[in-house]
């Protein structure tokens, strides 16, 4: 399924989210099982399945690593957890040694060091995700699966930072 032609949008990183949610919402009322009330069962079956892929569009655009991967899948490039090349071992000590430090300030139950850190990681995965939306519109496609793999990397740790502040604060 190609997302963006679903949601009747441009193929793009950067994209308006307030402009397309209105756009999934609109298309989800025009989908919507009461207008189909009337309609053969064939009918009701075919908006309600429309109705699904409208809402998987959605949630692929509105994530910017599952919108970086829709993008890639649809230049024909393979991607997918595991199949971008082999990240920069610079980068992968780095995560490592802020792993660590993370689980440290859990240790510690150290909140601001954590949300320092969180910070820090936010700003990084913001970094990526700016170099991914220029890489789309210069048209560097390939160059960009290491990229969305340091993407990951950075929503993993902020995963377990949001997992660790919950833990933290109750």
């Amino acid at each position: 399924m190609d997302p963006f032609a679903t949601l009747g949008i441009a193929p793009t990183y950067r994209v308006d989210l307030a402009a397309v949610e209105k756009r999934h919402r609109d298309l989800s009322r025009a989908l919507h099982p009461d207008k189909y009330v009337g309609a053969s069962p064939s009918e009701r079956r075919a908006a309600l399945a429309k109705a699904v892929e409208v809402n998987e569009a959605w949630r692929i655009v509105r994530d910017p690593i599952r919108r970086a991967e829709a993008l890639l899948a649809l230049a024909g490039v393979a991607n997918g957890e595991g199949l971008e090349p082999k990240a920069d071992p610079e980068f992968l000590m780095e995560m490592l040694e802020q792993r660590e430090a993370l689980s440290e300030a859990k240790r510690a139950r150290d909140l601001d060091a954590v949300r320092r850190m969180a910070a820090a990681m936010g700003e990084s995965s913001r970094d990526v995700e700016r170099v991914l939306s220029e890489g789309f519109a210069r048209g560097e496609v390939g160059l960009l699966a290491g990229k969305l793999g340091e993407l990951r990397f950075y929503r993993r740790f902020l995963d377990e930072v949001s997992a660790i502040e919950d833990e933290l604060v109750a």
